[in-house]
């Protein structure tokens, strides 16, 4: 089996599993049963249960739900966003280049992951919130390879061509450029979708992604990994399982269809 179809088929698993798990499985997975508390596996708990007794399987799926449900919006908005940038400065005046590739460089000489904290901790989170955080700080990768493409192909004939014609430059960026840039971005856009989920899974082990009630992967692990003194292996597991998964899932994807 190829890298490529392999992480398509693991990446769809893990969408399934968290888009439409909870429909699968209803329990409740914020009811506590006290009497349960830190139950390992079992046939009324598959996934055992948590120190205030909810049921794990169902937390697990409804943070790969609250994960999935910020990560890929945010994942789109950052291959919109770096798309669109690329192309204005790739297809733009020299000087318009100039200035946007310095902005550029200060964005990506900035340290994201303190960005985030920095971002995350002085704006009130929620869904819509994270979506634009995460979005509008992956990017830049993108942008600056979408303007190195762009800028290659300027000098081709066809290009020459569609400006002597009086194409315009949306039309020469759609008609053209986007075709030649296509597998480029396809690639890009999955490792997009997995440094998003990362980047959520990161701030939410930190205590600033996504806010309580709602858990998302990296807060059960977190939740999990502060009462590790219990040996809890059924809550530690299988979220960073979850997240394992859906990383390699995008790396084996991305590089299966950069090979092709």
């Amino acid at each position: 089996m190829s890298e490529a179809r392999a992480g398509m088929l693991l990446g769809a698993a893990v969408v399934l599993a968290g888009l439409f798990g909870p429909w699968v499985y209803h329990a409740d997975p914020y009811a506590i049963h006290p009497a349960y508390a830190l139950q390992a596996p079992s046939r009324h708990f598959p996934l055992g249960t948590d120190e205030l007794g909810r049921d794990g399987l169902a937390l697990l799926l409804a943070g790969g739900k609250a994960t999935l449900v910020v990560s890929l919006p945010a994942a789109v908005l950052a291959f919109v966003t770096g798309l669109a940038y690329g192309l204005l400065a790739g297809l733009g005046p020299g000087w318009l280049d100039k200035v946007l590739m310095r902005l550029l460089d200060v964005v990506l000489a900035l340290p994201s992951l303190v960005v985030l904290i920095f971002f995350a901790s002085i704006v009130p989170l929620n869904n819509a919130s994270l979506v634009l955080l995460l979005g509008f700080i992956s990017w830049p990768g993108l942008a600056r390879l979408v303007r190195n493409e762009t800028r290659a192909q300027r000098g081709r004939d066809f290009m020459l061509a569609a400006r002597q014609a009086g194409a315009g430059p949306f039309y020469i960026a759609r008609v053209h450029v986007l075709r030649v840039v296509a597998p480029v971005l396809v690639v890009n856009a999955t490792f997009l979708v997995g440094d998003t989920i990362f980047a959520l899974s990161a701030l939410s082990f930190l205590g600033l992604g996504l806010q309580p009630p709602q858990v998302s992967w990296g807060s059960l692990l977190q939740s999990a990994l502060d009462i590790i003194a219990l040996a809890p292996w059924w809550l530690i597991v299988p979220p960073g399982l979850m997240i394992f998964a859906a990383l390699l899932a995008a790396s084996l994807t991305g590089r299966g269809l950069l090979r092709r």
